[in-house]
């Protein structure tokens, strides 16, 4: 198990740029599933779970090529069905959660499947219900198998049809997207998860010549095709690493540019920052933070304590929550953190009060920040990254933290970070990976 030591309270500067998008990444690259035709995808980040994805579709048959670094191409022309029934496609699968993703193209393909449980983050109850009850009303049927964690689908006729969603769902719009593009007749998805990830992997669906209307929308209409094409797509940049990226200068004091950083794709990110005090400016497609030795947090206009809460695009990803918070232990003012989704996501807050912050978890989903204002920096400690979004939260707290760090399991880290140890250090970090 990998291990990072890391010597905080080192200023950086210089200039850094996002990786692509991990989740559009899984998205787009379950999409090439849907033609025989070749389709290349570019940006893809070089991150564990898209490798194991990638490794996934080579084992299933799938053509894969790397004409160029961060670009490859697909050709799902000859797909091994019987790979589907190995124990490799189940072990791979169900350590990996975006394998869900493959669920809707493959049902576009053959008529029956078997898929494990995926895998993922344990942050909580993540359900599967969005996607089934979704697929149910385009005449799939899903039976779940208990003594061997499988689930096994049959279809007959996929048959359009409208589909209220109970909650906007990202994975399930996408996998309903991908079943629904060559389903009979129209279907219409309501309350569909509208963020730009989705709007992108539309974008790329259309390209192949589906026909999705109500892109950017909450209500998505799709008329089904009888084939798709193959097409070239670029992926945005993550936001979620951006995010990352200002809070690491606002912690460290720094001064750090982000390139190509796509400003206009990351809806609430830049006002939740700015309701921490943090400064920022946006030059074009690159977002540049200057040194900031004080920011304060702001109170909402009666005077009460700012809550920064996840919602639904445009709102704050949850996945941002964990950096906002650690961010929050070195500001003026106090905040409220409301994790809404994931009843687990916020334990790792223990972590940082070991390290001097002063948090109060209030309960699963809440904790309140009293920020330090600097005057009393985090201690550094030994400590155990649970997903990746805690363990980056971590590693910038590390990195402004006085003295030695070490952060165990890393390998959460490095599934949706790239190379972040050396990108790091290239900035003036002193972190080190030991193997």
């Amino acid at each position: 198990m990998d291990t990072f030591k890391i010597t905080g309270g080192k200023v950086l500067n210089g200039k850094i740029r996002a990786q692509g998008a991990k989740n559009e990444a899984l998205q787009t690259i379950s999409a090439t599933l849907l033609t025989d035709e070749q389709v290349t995808i570019d940006n893809i980040p070089e991150i564990k779970d898209v490798k194991n994805l990638i490794d996934l579709f080579k084992n299933l048959g799938v053509k894969v090529s790397k004409p160029a670094s961060h670009k490859y191409t697909f050709q799902a022309d000859a797909i091994d069905l019987s790979y589907l029934r190995s124990g490799d496609f189940l072990a791979r699968s169900s350590a990996l959660r975006g394998s869900i993703l493959i669920l809707g193209p493959l049902l576009t393909r053959f008529k029956t499947l078997n898929i494990p449980q995926p895998g993922g983050d344990k942050i909580g109850r993540r359900r599967l219900d969005t996607h089934f009850s979704g697929l149910n009303k385009l005449g799939i049927t899903l039976t779940y198998q208990p003594e061997t964690k499988t689930y096994h689908i049959s279809r007959k006729q996929i048959e359009g049809n409208y589909i209220l969603l109970e909650e906007a769902s990202v994975t399930g719009t996408a996998n309903l997207l991908m079943t629904a593009v060559k389903a009979s007749g129209t279907t219409t998805i309501y309350n569909a998860a509208c963020e730009p990830y989705i709007q992108q992997l539309c974008k790329m669906l259309n390209a192949m010549g589906a026909n999705i209307s109500g892109i950017g929308s909450n209500l998505l209409t799709i008329h089904g095709v009888t084939g798709l094409g193959g097409t070239t797509h670029t992926l945005l940049p993550d936001m979620i690493e951006i995010g990352s990226f200002i809070g690491l200068a606002a912690m460290t004091e720094s001064e750090l540019t982000i390139k190509h950083a796509a400003p206009f794709s990351l809806g609430m990110l830049p006002e939740a920052f700015r309701k921490l005090g943090i400064e920022f400016f946006i030059d074009q497609d690159d977002i540049f933070i200057p040194s900031q030795h004080i920011y304060e947090i702001q109170s909402f206009i009666d005077g009460s304590i700012m809550t920064l809460s996840d919602a639904p695009w445009p709102g704050i990803s949850p996945d941002l929550l964990s950096i906002l918070l650690v961010v929050a232990t070195q500001a003026r003012g106090s905040v409220l953190i409301h994790q809404k989704m994931f009843e687990s996501r916020l334990f790792f807050v223990d972590r940082l009060i070991e390290m001097g912050a002063k948090i109060i978890l209030c309960d699963p989903h809440r904790a309140t920040v009293i920020g330090q204002e600097r005057k009393h920096p985090l201690r550094a400690t030994q400590m155990i990254s649970p997903d990746i979004r805690a363990g980056v939260a971590l590693l910038i707290a590390a990195l402004s933290a006085e003295g030695v760090s070490i952060i165990k399991n890393i390998n959460q880290i490095d599934r949706g970070y790239e190379n972040i140890d050396q990108r790091l250090r290239e900035l003036g970090a002193d972190i080190e990976r030991i193997t």
